[in-house]
């Protein structure tokens, strides 16, 4: 019996070995070689098969015995890596519990669902100690709305280019109603945006200072009170399409107004710091660590970061 098992053993670990290493195994030419029936070598390759399932809910490696049917033989596939490494997930964790983006309960399911999906069985419990007690202590945005539905529906009218009309909450509590081109969601300083072309020369006019311009006006999505995803289409050509990469690199806590060019002088300690809060922002010259710099912005949220940085920086006119 015993060596029986040691037979079995060392044809598994054989076999096994020949997958690993990218071989086709053909049931035929291994049953031959160990001297075994032909199912004898299908049940080897069904617990390596069972083997590499079990593994691959503590690792994440989802690897499999595939079946060629043109050459007529088995080999190993790795089909995609579903589960995050135990970091990873503790990052994205933090980065989103600092968002402060969500009501506490649906924080507290998204996190869990992330959890239980992405990370091995036998480290969730790990990641969960991790962030427990940022979870425990987490505060939700003021407004305590339940947003994530209206965000689909704008994502699926982005994508298939429907006009939508809303009625909107502005911050002094007027609400106004408005017919727009939805062209992208972006998420900046705890709240998630959609930002939009309007499609009402009459409302631009009142509301507005900057008539025919070429970017879209910004909506808080937790403020709109109603949405309406209409049947009517617009049309944008793939090399007119809305980039709302370039777009966020040029603005500043989501406040509206022109494209402009600013220019000042930086005298603190982490250059580093600047250029990432202005990512389209350029050394001009550096001298005893002044720095003098420039910068394409959109709108006029440039100012209030100016203003919060009191005596380290000073416009050049």
């Amino acid at each position: 019996m015993g060596e029986m098992n040691n037979d079995k053993m060392y044809r598994v670990l054989g076999l096994y070995t020949k997958f690993v290493k990218g071989n086709m195994v053909f049931k035929q030419e291994e049953a031959q070689y160990y001297g075994v029936n032909e199912k004898s070598i299908q049940r080897d390759i069904e617990d390596i098969r069972k083997y590499l399932e079990d593994e691959g809910h503590k690792t994440g490696d989802i690897n499999t015995i595939v079946y060629d049917r043109i050459a007529k033989g088995y080999h190993l596939e790795k089909v995609y890596k579903i589960k995050l490494m135990n970091e990873e997930l503790l990052a994205i964790c933090k980065i989103l519990l600092d968002s402060r983006a969500f009501t506490k309960n649906e924080m507290h399911q998204m996190l869990q669902k992330l959890i239980e999906c992405c990370v091995p069985e036998g480290n969730q419990k790990l990641v969960a100690d991790l962030i427990r007690n940022e979870e425990f202590h987490y505060i939700e945005p003021q407004h305590k709305n339940f947003f994530l539905d209206k965000m689909w529906e704008i994502g699926q009218a982005i994508r298939n280019q429907n006009y939508i009309e809303v009625d909107y909450k502005k911050i002094d509590g007027t609400l106004v109603n408005r017919k727009l081109k939805p062209a992208a969601i972006m998420f900046s300083e705890y709240y998630f945006y959609m930002t939009a072309f309007i499609d009402d020369d009459d409302a631009v006019r009142v509301d507005f200072d900057v008539l025919d311009d070429l970017f879209p006006t910004i909506y808080r999505i937790d403020r709109i009170q109603k949405l309406k995803v209409l049947d009517k289409k617009y049309q944008i050509l793939y090399k007119d399409r809305f980039e709302e990469g370039e777009f966020r690199k040029r603005i500043q806590f989501m406040y509206g107004g022109r494209l402009r060019n600013v220019k000042f002088e930086y005298l603190g300690s982490s250059i580093e710091a600047v250029l990432d809060r202005l990512p389209t922002a350029k050394i001009i010259s550096e001298c005893d660590g002044k720095y003098i710099l420039q910068a394409e912005v959109f709108g006029d949220g440039i100012d209030m970061w100016i203003r919060s940085q009191g005596d380290l920086i000073n416009i050049i006119n």
